[in-house]
Formats: structure tokens, sequence, C-alpha cells
């Protein structure tokens, strides 16, 4: 019986052996389930995108619309992680995160880029842009490319730009139609000098306030009022805390969505394609929603029996105009004769001048 057993084992041996011979090739070209969260470090990029706003507003749906993009184009090969209102970083400090490499993306406010790079004060310029064409066309011409180039030497790199519209005037002290209504009035700013310099000049005192912040403000009554766009005046309810609006349209408030230059350089530039190709898909998404949410909310406060609602006339929007004139002197050796000259082109072209 040994023999026979014996026989009978080599010979289920060999068949076993075969068919694991005859499938090896099989084995090679199955399809391994990979499971994202195993993924190592080194083999995803990962982006920390910080920002100050609320995920429903103009801002917060661009960041979350460009990560869903960059994970449909990358295939989770690069991981975007969005953070909003503040709950990292805020006005005061993002900036100068994303230089020392503590964030890798953020999209601040214009005007806050403009504390380390002061030629970025343009566009807090009251009446420097008069409608979202010229806004348009200064961030794909000339003015862009102008402000883009002066990042590099602050380790930053700027990518695209969004939009939240132009800002306009609140208040609790009464209307404000004439600039002198400004007179005495406390009102919240970005950190901003022309900002500051241009509510100084109409007799205002000034008390920069971070955003997340300016609710409890208004409420206590620490600031008469403010500005801001439509839409951050929804999403952060600052209408419950101010009786007056005044749809001024003075300023504009954009974001430049910046990165930070070093971890940019380190990105593969296939992969850096993949983003800026998301991004430009994102900022033509996102500033068309931003114009309808603006218009969309607005029709909602006007129907909010709270607020009273003030539409600027033309010739109220002259006076305004003139008034401020004082600032472009003021800011013209700050800002660069360059780029005063093409936003006075702008002004002529869309009707300023």
């Amino acid at each position: 019986m040994r023999p026979l057993f014996g026989t009978l084992l080599m010979v289920l041996t060999g068949v076993a052996a075969a068919l694991v011979i005859g499938f090896y090739p099989a084995f090679l070209t199955s399809t391994v389930a990979e499971d994202d969260e195993q993924l190592g470090f080194h083999d995803k990029i990962v982006i920390q995108f910080s920002h100050v706003v609320a995920e429903n507003t103009p801002k917060g749906l661009a960041a979350q619309d460009f990560a869903r993009r960059v994970k449909e184009k990358a295939g989770g090969r690069i991981k975007v992680e969005v953070f909003p209102n503040g709950v990292l970083y805020n006005e005061t400090n993002e900036v100068e995160a994303l230089m020392n490499g503590e964030i890798q993306m953020i999209a601040p406010a214009l005007s806050n880029i403009s504390e380390r790079v002061p030629a970025w004060q343009l566009f807090d310029l009251p009446y420097a842009f008069l409608s979202e064409k010229a806004v348009d066309e200064a961030f794909h011409g000339e003015i862009g490319r102008l402000l883009n180039a002066k990042l590099e030497d602050e380790h930053m790199v700027g990518l695209t730009f969004w939009s939240n519209g132009f800002k306009h005037m609140t208040s609790n002290r009464g209307p404000i139609v004439h600039p002198g209504d400004l007179s005495g009035q406390r009102f919240r700013v970005l950190p901003s000098r022309v900002i500051e310099a241009q509510f100084s000049l109409l007799g205002a005192s000034v008390i920069p306030i971070p955003f997340n912040n300016t609710y409890q403000a208004m409420e206590t009554g620490m600031v008469d009022g403010g500005e801001n766009t439509v839409s951050n005046i929804h999403s952060k309810k600052f209408y419950e805390v101010q009786k007056h609006m005044t749809l001024t349209a003075h300023a504009y408030l954009g974001y430049a969505v910046l990165v930070n230059e070093a971890f940019w350089k380190g990105i593969p530039s296939h992969e850096q394609s993949l983003i800026r190709e998301a991004l430009e898909e994102t900022s033509a998404w996102a500033n068309r929603n931003a114009q309808e949410m603006n218009a969309s909310q607005l029709r909602e406060l006007e129907r909010y029996k709270g607020i009273r609602i003030h539409r600027q006339t033309a010739e109220e929007r002259l006076e305004w105009i003139k008034a401020m004139e004082p600032l472009y002197r003021d800011f013209e050796g700050v800002i660069g004769t360059e780029l005063m000259n093409q936003v006075r082109a702008l002004q002529t072209k869309y009707g300023g001048g």
C-alpha cells in the first residue's frame, strides 16, 4: 500500500503544481483593489487648502468645487483637503502661514495680500473698477500679470482669481447716502491701508476685525457698520445686526488663489497641469456663480423687514467718486505708476473718466 500511496501523492502534487504554473499569468494580471487610505505619504500629493469664510459662500463653494475636480482628474493621486471658516488660519495669519509652508494653499481677500505686497492695494481703491467686465479684464490682463510677478519675492505663486462681487456699506447709525454720513461712525474694515485711509478720509473711525468676529462686533456695538458683499452679509447674517444698507458698489472683493512656492515647485509638471486645469474650470464656474448668488441673495435681503436698503443714484455715485480722488494721489507711490495707469485706462474704458 505504501508504494501505491506514495505514487498517488506524487501524481496529485504534480497536478497541483501544473495548475499553479498554468494560471500564473492570470495571477499577475488580476486587478488588485487599492485602498486610498493605505497609500503611502509619498504616493499621493496632499494640498491643505485653508480659507476663512463659510462653505455656502462663493469662495467656500469654489474651494469645494476645485477639490472635486482635482479628485476626478487625478484619480486620487492628488487630494485637496479644504478647511473653511478660519479653522486653521484667519485673515491676520494665513498669508504668513503660506509663506512659511505651514499650509499649501489659501485664497485670501486681495486686501490681505496687500499687507505683504503693497502693490496689491490697488484693488482696495474705491471705484477703481466700475463693472464686472473691468474686473475681469484686470484679473486676466496686464494688471494680473504684474501683480502675480510681485508675489514671487514673497515665496508665493498666484494661480488664479475668484470673485465675490462688489462691496456695499451697512450701518446701525442711519442710512449712508452721502460721504459725510460716515463722519463719527465706527467702521469694521479689513486690514488694509487703503481701506483705512478711505474711511478715515470721510471722518469714520476704522477698526480692523477678523471676518468671523464681525457679527459679534456689530451685535455688541463695538462697531456701527462695515463694508461687505451681499453674499457675505447674507451668509453671516449681518442683516440681523445692521439696520441700514446702501448699495454703493464702491470697491471689489476678490480672492487670489495662492500656493506656497517651494511646495508648488516640488509637484511634477503633469500634476501641476492637472491642478491648473481644475482651477481654470472652477474659476469660470465660480465667478458666474458669485454674480448669481449676489443677485439672488440681494432679492432675499430686500424682502427682509429688518434692514432698509438704499440704492445709490448716479449723482450720488459721482459725489462719492469725487470725495475719494485724494486717495489716488496718496497711494500712487506705493502701488506704482505703471499699475495706476492701467487702472485709469480701465476707468476711462468703462465710464469713470
